[in-house]
């Protein structure tokens, strides 16, 4: 038994040989085809939801394998961008192929704190900040900066539309600060986006983190504005929204370190 497909209409017909006109488009016999048989009908649905499924697949391995094999790439990229955030926190500003050796030249320790302020067991520089202010230790990087031993300590908050975080260093008194450095993961470019800036980072330099030894942190106000009893910088214009999420990570991520800043 063979198939023959009216090539005007469509008609399936089954026999041995076409018919001599197509009953549905009165075609002669000479505009059918004889379809092949025993394979994949490529015409129907089967074939179509086969060959997706198989496409799917096919993609998802091509895209894990891609993934997988660039992982490493992505570590070293976000490691080499961590320990640059790092230096510029301490004021030292590098680039590429230097920035692990001037990181290990820099920072001598090391270690993650308690809320005690005791030193905890971890690795300060793999374990993810977030991870590590959820488990109640957190990151603090011994930095030797001209003979002089500055800490950094990691900072952690929220932003208008999403997450900020850096990394603020403190003198060896653990009260007067030395350097900051802050980024973000989507604020409007030109207004909250503004938090990296030299300009912005540049006024926490000098500025003490307690007040006859009781934490005041540093609160981040309106230009123009002050605040009675503790130091404080100007907002971004136009961005106080973001202005208030660096007041409130600093606030809280600094007031985690409370009980280690106070020991001297």
């Amino acid at each position: 038994m063979n198939k023959y497909k009216c090539k005007i209409c469509g008609y399936i017909h089954e026999g041995a040989t076409p018919p001599d006109v197509c009953p549905i488009c009165a075609a002669p016999a000479s505009e059918f085809e004889k379809l092949k048989t025993g394979g994949i009908n490529r015409d129907g649905n089967v074939y179509t939801i086969v060959y997706a499924s198989v496409m799917v697949v096919f993609v998802a391995i091509a895209l894990a394998f891609t993934s997988e094999s660039l992982r490493s790439r992505q570590k070293l990229n976000e490691d080499t961008d961590k320990r640059q955030q790092i230096l510029r926190s301490l004021n030292v500003v590098v680039t590429g192929a230097q920035t692990e050796a001037k990181f290990n030249e820099i920072i001598r320790e090391s270690y993650l704190v308690d809320d005690k302020g005791q030193q905890t067991a971890g690795d300060a520089f793999a374990l993810d900040a977030v991870k590590a202010f959820e488990q109640h230790t957190y990151p603090v990087f011994v930095a030797n900066i001209d003979g002089a031993t500055k800490y950094v300590l990691a900072l952690r908050g929220k932003g208008l539309w999403g997450p900020i975080w850096g990394y603020i260093a403190v003198n060896d008194d653990k009260t007067t600060v030395f350097g900051a450095d802050f980024s973000h993961a989507s604020e409007t470019p030109g207004l909250g986006a503004e938090i990296t800036t030299a300009e912005f980072k540049s006024q926490f330099a000098g500025k003490q983190l307690f007040k006859d030894n009781v934490f005041k942190s540093i609160a981040v106000v309106k230009a123009g504005r002050s605040v009675q009893g503790q130091d404080y910088v100007d907002g971004i214009s136009g961005g106080t929204l973001t202005s208030n999420g660096v007041n409130a990570m600093l606030l809280t991520s600094v007031g985690a370190y409370e009980e280690f800043l106070k020991s001297k």
